[in-house]
C-alpha cells in the first residue's frame, strides 16, 4: 500500500510565518533544474523513434498501422509502469524512485540499438515504457515536497518544459546523428545521457528536512502551507478511485495526453506525407514548434501562480488558466489548410496550450490531495493518459493507411487534428464536474 517514507513526512508542524524574500534561499530551484534535465532526457528518448521513422520505414518496411502498434506497446507498458511507480515512489521516496526509473529507461533506450524488426521494436519500446513511467510520479512528488502551493504550478511548468526541450533538441541532433553514425547511435547516446544524470541526482537530492544545502528561511517557506502529515495512515490504492477528485484527473489525462503523443509521434510523418518535407527539411519546422512551446508553456504555468499571488483563489486561478488554454488549442482545426510556417505557428500554439494545461492539471493533484497520496494519484491518472495514448496511435495508423490508399492522406490528418482541437474543452467540462473546487480534503482510510 502506498505510504510515504518517514524521511519525507518528518518533523512537527512548522510555523506558517514566511520570511522576507531577500532572506530566502533558492536551492529548491536547483531541485527543479534536476527535474527539468531528467524530463528533457526522457523526452529525447521518446522522440527518437518518430524522427527515425523515415529511415526505419525503409529498413523495416512497416505500415503506419504497425508503427502505431509499436507506439501503443510503449503506451501500454508506460501505463502499467505508472501504476507501479506511483506506489513505489510513495513507498520508498523520490530519490530511490527516480534513480530506479532512469536506470531502467536508460538501459532500455540503449537496447533499441540491438533490434531491427517490428517485433524487436515492440519489445524494446515496452521496456522503455516501463522504465520511463517513473519520471512524472517522482517529479510531481518532488515538487509537492519542495515547493509551497503558490509556486507549484510554476515549478511544474519549468520541469515540464523538459518535455518541450527534449522535443526541441531531438530534431536538431537525431537526424544528423542517424545519417552520420547510423540510427543505432541515437539510442546508445540517449542511454548514456540518462546514466550520467544520476551523478547529479544522487549527491544533490534529498527531502528538504534532511538536505544540508537548504537554509532555515527557505525551509520555512517550503513548509509554509504543508498539511498535517503526522498521521501516516495507509491509503489503500483502490480507495483513491472512490473520490471524484481522482476522477477529475483521470478523465482529463485520458482525453488530453493522446494529443501530445500525437504531436510527438506523427509530426515528422505529417510534414513528409502532406507537405513533401522529409526529415532533412522538416527538422527546422519541428524545432521551431517546440521552441514556441517551450517559451509559451512556461508562461502558462507562471500566470496561474501570479493570479494566486494577486489574491485569486487557487480554484479560480487554475480554472481560468485551464479554460483559456483549452481555447488556444482550437485553431489547429485549420492546420491542413494553411502554409507550412502558418501550420508551424498553429501547432506551436496548440502544443503550448497542452503543456500549460498539463502543468496546471498536474498541480491540481497536489492542490487537493495530501503529499502521501500525490504520486499514487499521478500514477493512476498517468495510466489513464497512457490508455488514451495507446488507443490513439492505433486509430491514427489505421486511419492514415485508409486515406493513404485513397491518395488523400491530408484528409486523414485533418480529421486527427480536428479531434485534437476539441479534446481540451471536453476535458475541461468533465474535470469541472468532478472537481468544482481545487482545495484540500480529508482522505478516509475506510473508503473503497
Amino acid at each position: 500500500m502506498p505510504v510515504a517514507t518517514s524521511s519525507e513526512l518528518s518533523q512537527s508542524n512548522p510555523s506558517t510565518t514566511v520570511p522576507q524574500p531577500s532572506l530566502i534561499g533558492n536551492y529548491r530551484w536547483v531541485i527543479c533544474a534536476l527535474l527539468f534535465f531528467a524530463t528533457t532526457i526522457n523526452y529525447i528518448d521518446r522522440q527518437i523513434l518518430s524522427l527515425l521513422k523515415e529511415i526505419l520505414d525503409r529498413d523495416i518496411g512497416w505500415t503506419n498501422a504497425q508503427f502505431g502498434a509499436v507506439n501503443s506497446a510503449f503506451q501500454f507498458a508506460y501505463g502499467i509502469g505508472l501504476l507501479g511507480f506511483g506506489w513505489f515512489v510513495d513507498r520508498f521516496g523520490t530519490k530511490i524512485g527516480y534513480a530506479v526509473s532512469i536506470i531502467a529507461w536508460s538501459i532500455s533506450a540503449a537496447a533499441h540499438s540491438l533490434v531491427g524488426s517490428f517485433g524487436g521494436f515492440i519489445t524494446a519500446r515496452s521496456a522503455l515504457g516501463l522504465g520511463e513511467a517513473g519520471n512524472f510520479p517522482s517529479a510531481i512528488k518532488a515538487v509537492a515536497l519542495w515547493f509551497p502551493k503558490r509556486e507549484r504550478a510554476f515549478a511544474t511548468s519549468i520541469f515540464n518544459a523538459g518535455t518541450n526541450a527534449g522535443a526541441l533538441v531531438a530534431p536538431a541532433i537525431i537526424p544528423w546523428m542517424a545519417f552520420r553514425y547510423g540510427w543505432q547511435s541515437c539510442f546508445i547516446a540517449a542511454g548514456i545521457a540518462g546514466l550520467l544524470w544520476l551523478f547529479l541526482w544522487i549527491p544533490f537530492y534529498d527531502v528538504p528536512d534532511k538536505c544540508k544545502r537548504v537554509g532555515a528561511a527557505e525551509l520555512v517557506l517550503i513548509r509554509s502551507d504543508r498539511e498535517d502529515e503526522q498521521a501516516q495512515e495507509k491509503i489503500p490504492w483502490l480507495s483513491l478511485l472512490g473520490y471524484r477528485q481522482t476522477w477529475s484527473f483521470i478523465i482529463a489525462k485520458f482525453l488530453t495526453d493522446p494529443v501530445w503523443w500525437f504531436f510527438l509521434i506523427w509530426l515528422p510523418d505529417y510534414f513528409k506525407k502532406t507537405r513533401d518535407l522529409d526529415i532533412k527539411k522538416s527538422w527546422i519546422h519541428i524545432v521551431t514548434i517546440y521552441g514556441i512551446v517551450t517559451v509559451l508553456s512556461i508562461f502558462g504555468g507562471w500566470v496561474t501562480g501570479y493570479l494566486t499571488k494577486r489574491g485569486w483563489t487557487v480554484t479560480r486561478a487554475r480554472k481560468t488558466g485551464m479554460f483559456i488554454f483549452a481555447l488556444c488549442a482550437l485553431p489547429i482545426l485549420m492546420v491542413t489548410k494553411v502554409g507550412d510556417w502558418t501550420a508551424v505557428l498553429l501547432i506551436g500554439l496548440a502544443g503550448s496550450a497542452h503543456q500549460a494545461w498539463s502543468a496546471n492539471l498536474y498541480t491540481t493533484v497536489s492542490d487537493m490531495f495530501p503529499k502521501r497520496a500525490v504520486a499514487s494519484v499521478i500514477g493512476i491518472g498517468g495510466m489513464a493518459g497512457s490508455a488514451g495514448g495507446l488507443l490513439f496511435p492505433l486509430l491514427t495508423g489505421i486511419l492514415l493507411d485508409h486515406f493513404q490508399k485513397q491518395q488523400n492522406v491530408t484528409a486523414g490528418y485533418a480529421i486527427l487534428f480536428g479531434i485534437c482541437a476539441c479534446m481540451y474543452l471536453v476535458a475541461f467540462a468533465l474535470n469541472h464536474l468532478c472537481a468544482p473546487r481545487f482545495e484540500p480534503f480529508q482522505l478516509k482510510e475506510s473508503r473503497l
